[in-house]
């Protein structure tokens, strides 16, 4: 935990910070006021503090005294009213007791622990000051209060009684965490857009944002304005800069909105520009999210991240690369989920028409492993240069597998894989588009080691998964296929079926060899990779689109 500053309680001679404050009836009382003259003791306390319990019989003492001869005594407290009032009625105090449970008044007297005891002179300056509990300066105090009145000094202990010598304070409030972060946000001045709610005390904070329709099944984290403000820091953007408009309300995200979606899914404030250009990406144009939403189909947006923002961040790009344990890959994608469904309006049964989805739609990210990988990373065949960071955001189902384990040259292991990415979708279902080939790194090492190229197993795959027209056509056997109304019609007979000659036309699975996407991830022990399938390609479809990670 960092160390705390040291105490900045004003000395004797400084002006003592003027505040105004209500106590537990209402009624307000000030310091530093032409309204209230005089001189004033003001003490800071703590309803759950010992040393101040210990201090309320000398306050008293003093302030009966004193009163009479114009001395004001304000006691401050940082509690809540119901504990202040407590505080009260077990020391006996018989003044009302002001309330700081904003801390505001307390953060500008800089004190470190309480009791903090600041007797005030009637220019407003400080005459005494001090903290924690110390017989000697409290008969001090007295003393000086008593001449600044007037008056005769008090006595601090009765006859019989032995007050300890010293008692160390209890911590201020100011110094908690959230209190320090809500106090750090104050001092910022940050002036956050988004509606302020208040959870009933009596509500659990978890269930009730679940119970809003706000989350994904899983417990989110709660999105307090000093958890949003701490995210903000994580990107130099205006927190209202519209990031982009979301399907498939297309409701206006801004930076700010994707600062609380990002709370929400357990985000670091680092992670945020990488969700921010996710966002940017899926609802491009050649994305197509609505698309992707509201299709029965399993897909939904998979994130590949590549450059140095890899390591920065901590993602995960080896071993159970698409698994859990790895919080920067977990939320990056959870929150880019988040913001589809809360601020885009992307939610199941609504627009999101899946008719069995898969647990990518709770999130899907990895990171590229591009320092064992032996071909150039997706990003830099995408036209980025090597050391920039970006993020690809795909249409894919669910991650299935290929193993080969026995394949010891390149196009024996090229082979294997075109067998298996010939099942995707259906294996009569060709001129398909995009698809996401995640590679081992002891497959990408078999590759490395027979000096195959990304190109040269692109162009195997789509050898090994050519097909004969003629068996990619519906029949009595089997009904799927490809449709006889998606045909040219240049090579239709007059019967409006394919001539027979044109059934030997060769057809490739994938409509074009680049769309075949290849990266590298993954343990480095295990013979297996995987298949990525795609949604529908083109411009009907969605097209995987890459968006460099800004500041």
């Amino acid at each position: 935990m960092p160390s705390r500053a040291p105490s900045r309680l004003p000395a004797s001679g400084e002006p003592a910070p003027a505040f105004r404050l209500p106590d537990i009836e209402g009624h307000v009382h000030e310091v530093g006021s032409a309204r209230d003259p005089g001189a004033a003791l003001v003490v800071f306390v703590k309803h759950d503090c010992p040393t101040c319990d210990l201090s309320a019989p000398v306050i008293e003492r003093i302030r009966e005294a004193l009163a009479p001869n114009g001395l004001r005594t304000l006691v401050v407290s940082q509690s809540e009213a119901a504990d202040t009032d407590l505080f009260r009625s077990r020391t006996g105090l018989g003044i009302p007791v002001l309330l700081d449970s904003e801390l505001a008044v307390s953060e500008s007297y800089g004190f470190d622990a309480v009791p903090a005891v600041v007797l005030v002179d009637p220019n407003g300056v400080v005459d005494r000051s001090f903290e924690g509990f110390s017989k000697a300066d409290w008969i001090d105090l007295a003393e000086r209060a008593a001449t600044l009145c007037g008056a005769k000094a008090p006595a601090i202990e009765r006859p019989g009684e032995h007050l300890p010598e010293l008692r160390p304070g209890c911590g201020s409030r100011v110094h908690d965490p959230e209190v320090a972060e809500r106090l750090a946000l104050r001092r910022s001045g940050s002036r956050l857009a988004a509606r302020r709610i208040r959870i009933p005390d009596a509500d659990d904070p978890f269930e009730w944002l679940d119970e809003q329709g706000l989350g994904d099944g899983l417990p989110v984290i709660p999105p307090t304005e000093t958890r949003v403000a701490a995210m903000l820091a994580g990107t130099a953007r205006s927190p209202s800069e519209v990031v982009a408009l979301v399907p498939p309300n297309l409701a206006p995200a801004t930076v700010e909105k994707v600062a609380i979606n990002a709370v929400m899914a357990g985000c670091r404030p680092e992670y945020l520009r990488v969700v921010i250009a996710a966002l940017e990406a899926s609802c491009s144009d050649d994305f197509n999210l609505h698309g992707v939403l509201a299709t029965t189909y399993f897909a939904t947006p998979v994130l590949v991240v590549n450059g140095p923002i890899r390591h920065e961040i901590g993602m995960n790009c080896a071993g159970n690369a698409f698994g859990q344990g790895f919080r920067a890959n977990a939320t990056i994608g959870r929150a880019l989920q988040l913001v589809v469904r809360n601020v885009g309006g992307g939610r199941p049964g609504e627009v999101d028409m899946a008719t069995l989805g898969q647990p990518g739609k709770f999130t899907c990210c990895i990171g590229e492993d591009e320092e064992t990988s032996p071909f150039e990373p997706l990003h830099v065949e995408r036209g980025f240069r090597r050391e920039q960071s970006t993020v690809t955001v795909f249409a894919g189902e669910a991650p299935r597998a290929i193993l080969d384990q026995l394949s010891r040259t390149g196009r024996s292991l090229a082979t294997s894989f075109g067998l298996c990415l010939d099942s995707v979708a259906h294996p009569k279902f060709h001129g398909y588009g995009e698809v996401l080939l995640v590679v081992s790194p002891e497959h990408a090492k078999t590759f490395a080691s027979d000096g195959w190229s990304k190109g040269e197993i692109r162009k195997r795959i789509q050898e090994v998964t050519t097909r004969p027209l003629g068996a990619c056509l519906p029949d009595d056997e089997c009904a799927e296929g490809i449709p006889i109304a998606a045909l040219p019609k240049q090579i239709l007979g007059t019967d409006g079926r394919p001539r027979p000659e044109t059934l030997a036309f060769p057809v490739p699975k994938f409509r074009r060899a680049e769309e075949i996407l290849i990266v590298v991830a993954g343990g480095t022990a295990g013979k297996f990779s995987a298949i990525v399938g795609g949604w529908v390609g083109g411009k009907m479809g969605s097209i995987a689109v890459t968006r460099e990670i800004g500041a």
